[in-house]
């Protein structure tokens, strides 16, 4: 008799094998969202600035056409932030036809006029010169190791 309820109580709960099983499984699962919630911050991150600076190639267009075709000038960066209503560029820059080397931040884009997107060399673009009526907004995404990479988009 007791033999028996010696054996039925070592037949009830879990070996320890099974216990480290679940446990090692549950590690890799929360090893696969430590790596992974990362890139998908950095992935939201770089849409807004795509959408911010597709909202400034907007209200640059929008500025001229509602002050007679006159292109912006660095006075008038707020003006045209205004009608862009950009949430991750807070900064902007305005310049017209330069073909400087362009090195932007993530917070910060630049509008220039009558240039088109030149040579991207990574953190940097050198735009070219074209029609006055080009527009090109140079602005930063994140790459996999966090650095600024130059991004051009064009009218």
């Amino acid at each position: 008799m007791i033999k028996n309820a010696i054996n039925k109580k070592r037949q009830e709960g879990f070996t320890i094998i099974e216990v480290l099983i679940v446990l090692a499984i549950a590690g890799l699962i929360i090893l696969i969202v430590f790596l992974a919630v990362p890139a998908l911050q950095r992935n939201a991150r770089n849409t807004t600035y795509k959408n911010d600076a597709a909202a400034l190639l907007t209200g640059t267009s929008e500025f001229i056409n509602n002050n007679n075709g006159t292109v912006p000038v660095a006075a008038n960066s707020a003006a045209v932030k205004a009608n862009a209503k950009t949430q991750a560029i807070t900064n902007l820059n305005i310049s017209t036809g330069t073909t400087a080397p362009i090195t932007p931040a993530f917070d910060t884009a630049t509008v220039v006029t009558g240039v088109k997107c030149g040579t991207v060399g990574g953190p940097s673009i050198s735009p070219s010169i074209a029609s006055t009526r080009s527009i090109i907004i140079i602005y930063a995404v994140e790459s996999s190791s966090g650095a600024v990479v130059a991004q051009c988009t064009e009218s």
